[in-house]
């Protein structure tokens, strides 16, 4: 994999020189991290314990909560960073400075000044919040469905070693792979720069007079961040897509289709609302320009030119029978699928029930969204292979030997390594657990020793590749599909033993990442790898027991939760993200993928793109051996190409464009043009940003969302396009939308 390693004319020994001085052979890294390290500067403090165990408590109970809620809210640990900065600075004024000793170790409750490094740990114990809480948490969902959809009287203990085993299962794979994606300077997180340009427009004081300092731009941008999402956030939420084409021809279904930025292609639509242009691909300000390009390559392809054949000229998949986008499961007529007509009692698939009611067919975008993972996966293997595994070997041999340090990793050598048995404890630890409950609750959780043995399987295969996409291009190509592809084609008819697997072979992955993305912070911050690892440890620990204590107290007190038809229709509780679980326990697990994707199936042909994405990348890898003086060539990435039209849907293509036109703005034309600028201020504004919108998130839904003060007028209806969701096939009929002849 190829990194960018321009030479700042502004600052020529920025990269230019990094092979001499040891600097980052990342231009971006070399402009952001600082290259200096205070060791005595104390770390996992009283005030940091504290502050860090509170702020990862109360973002996981939260985030927990919000989960359940019709609208529900990730709040991100970028809250708990800016809050604790004047609660530690008041600590240290005021907390007693006395020296105590406890069985030979000697501590103070104020060991001096709160310290940028205290704060660092603090966020480390936070994001612990987030990952369980927020979009991470698979295990809850699993949980929440077999509690809430299923009915089944679930063990306690069983929920906690779901829940914690995949957890620490991921804590082990990061410590695998340290050498690999930590300590390489080429693998170099770049979501983790804004955080380490916050940290520093926190904490330092700004040398040059010209301009904002970068703690004033902050404040600046973050008030005006928090002033404007009342807008798109409440009072005006059609800013979120403004779909301007439905208003121009307001009676034409293919328009509609076309300019539709909530259930088209969003050609023409576009989104002021950060929040939404944030919302699926993480901020476009803190990834890579070369990635952008990837992605937007991908888009294109896909949203313009693949789709719109698919659907007008070719008809594939009787495509002309649905919605052109839609995460809704349908009947043959065209109407949405009622699953509950093809369930027996015990959730099983009725097989003559399924074959006399309808067959399942997606909306064309949703099916060729899943082909393309197939393709992704695939691609993800080989082209790691192709461009990473030489140094992933020689990197295995030597076990980091004699390998050359940048600056960064040469100021981590002072502080004690964590052994690595340490990690093979928590990993092998987790094994044995998780199996011993594949035996001992066989019957809750279906998934037998021998499938939690390929789950572990297929997630040691593709961490490290996926890592290694992650730590170079800021993009996480998922396999969901794929983990419950292959467990759907084992053990069909068996929903619960599907999501499992999916936790122990995908999610765990996700954790991992997470984990090591941490560890990168860390190594950018220069904190002690032993305090790393206690912090992640604990902050673990506490948020998998939180967060399932806070979700069983819900699923048991709250009335009909999660249940649509048994609630009165106002209920905040619908649980529409694990409404989705549930569905794909249906799709991938109650009918399996043989139905879909075997022989006779209505999505057969889509499995080649397996073997299409095996070798898409190989051309590349031959075309860069070839012209090794195109540097240019490396940069193409076929994982992150296709990772272009990843997670549509939830998200739209509207979503996506709106990310590739703000991070080429900045990370293009701004990087190019104006390069002082962008060092100084470009990842404080995508924090400014983040946290703005996400104070005025948490602020509307206690003060007004949560108390059921919702407006209703012209626009706050989401997207003005009520033909978009109509089928063009003849003698089609759906309720709203007129009949083809």
């Amino acid at each position: 994999m190829a990194t960018k390693t321009h030479t700042d004319p502004e600052k020529p020994n920025a990269a230019g020189t990094a092979e001499n001085e040891g600097m980052s052979p990342v231009e971006e890294v070399a402009l952001v991290v600082p290259e200096t390290d205070d060791p005595t500067l104390p770390v996992l403090t009283f005030r940091a314990w504290f502050l860090g165990l509170v702020s990862c408590v109360l973002l996981i109970f939260l985030n927990t909560f919000f989960t359940y809620r019709t609208q529900p809210l990730t709040i991100s640990a970028i809250l708990m960073q800016i809050s604790v900065l004047p609660i530690g600075k008041f600590m240290a004024r005021t907390l007693p400075t006395t020296q105590y000793s406890l069985l030979g170790w000697h501590f103070s409750l104020n060991p001096g000044p709160f310290n940028i490094k205290e704060h660092v740990i603090i966020t480390i114990f936070a994001n612990c919040g987030v990952s369980f809480g927020g979009g991470d948490a698979y295990s809850i969902g699993a949980i929440t469905v077999m509690k809430a959809y299923y009915k089944q009287s679930l063990n306690f203990l069983c929920g906690v070693l779901i829940v914690l085993t995949t957890q620490i299962l991921g804590y082990g794979w990061a410590g695998m792979l340290r050498r690999y994606l930590v300590d390489p300077a080429e693998m170099w997180w770049p979501s983790n720069l804004a955080q380490v340009s916050l940290f520093r427009a926190l904490h330092e004081k700004d040398s040059t007079k010209k301009g904002l300092t970068r703690m004033q731009f902050f404040l600046a941008v973050m008030v005006a961040s928090f002033a404007y999402y009342a807008l798109p956030g409440y009072l005006f939420p059609i800013l979120t897509f403004f779909s301007w084409v439905c208003w121009a021809w307001p009676h034409s279904i293919t328009a509609q289709q076309i300019g539709s930025g909530y259930h088209g292609l969003g050609i023409g639509a576009f989104t002021l609302d950060w929040a939404g242009i944030s919302a699926y691909h993480g901020s476009p300000l803190v990834t890579p320009w070369s990635s952008i390009v990837n992605v937007g390559i991908g888009f294109v392809m896909f949203v313009y030119i693949i789709i719109p054949l698919c659907y007008w000229k070719f008809n594939t998949f009787d495509a002309r029978k649905f919605p052109i986008f839609s995460n809704q499961l349908f009947t043959h007529s065209g109407h949405k699928y009622d699953t509950t007509k093809i369930l027996t009692p015990q959730y099983d698939l009725n097989i003559s029930a399924y074959n006399s009611y309808s067959k399942l067919y997606l909306s064309p975008l949703f099916a060729l969204s899943i082909g393309s993972g197939f393709a992704r996966f695939t691609a993800t293997l080989t082209h790691v292979a192709l461009f990473n595994g030489s140094d992933i070997l020689k990197q295995s041999r030597s076990a980091m030997k004699n390998v050359k340090l940048d600056i960064h990793a040469k100021l981590m050598k002072k502080y004690k390594q964590v052994p690595e048995w340490w990690f093979y404890i928590l990993l092998i630890g987790s094994i044995v657990l998780s199996l011993m409950m594949s035996f001992v609750y066989k019957k809750e959780v279906q998934l037998p020793w021998w499938g939690m043995l390929l789950a572990f399987a297929l997630a040691w295969i593709v961490t490290l590749p996926i890592g290694v996409i992650q730590a170079t291009t800021n993009q996480q190509p998922g396999y969901d599909i794929i983990a419950q592809f292959i467990i759907g084609y084992i053990l069909p008819g068996k929903p619960i033993a599907n999501l499992l697997f999916k936790i122990y072979g995908r999610i765990s992955t996700i954790h991992a990442l997470s984990f090591l993305s941490d560890l990168k912070l860390g190594h950018y911050m220069k904190i002690p790898p032993r305090c790393m690892y206690t912090a992640q440890l604990v902050g673990t620990v506490v948020a998998g027991i939180v967060n399932l204590g806070v979700a069983w107290w819900m699923l048991d007190d709250i009335d009909n939760i999660c249940d649509v038809e048994g609630n009165h229709p106002d209920s905040p509780w619908t649980c529409p993200k694990y409404r989705v679980t549930f569905d794909a326990s249906v799709i991938w697990g109650l009918i399996g993928p043989r139905r879909l994707f075997g022989p006779g199936g209505m999505y057969r042909n889509l499995v080649w793109l397996f073997l299409i994405g095996a070798f898409l990348p190989v051309p590349v890898w031959v075309l860069s051996k070839i012209f090794p003086e195109k540097k240019w060539i490396p940069l193409i990435n076929i994982p992150v190409i296709s990772y272009g039209f990843a997670g549509m849907p939830p998200a739209t293509p509207t979503n996506i464009a709106s990310w590739l036109i703000t991070g080429t703005i900045f990370n293009y034309f701004v990087f190019k043009y104006h390069k002082r600028w962008w060092q100084k201020y470009n990842y404080v504004l995508s924090a400014a940003l983040d946290a703005g919108t996400a104070f005025m998130g948490v602020l509307l839904f206690f003060a007004l969302q949560n108390e059921g003060h919702n407006l209703k007028w012209w626009g706050t209806e989401v997207d003005h396009c009520p033909l978009a969701t109509c089928p063009t096939a003849p003698g089609i009929s759906v309720d709203g939308c007129r009949v083809f002849k």
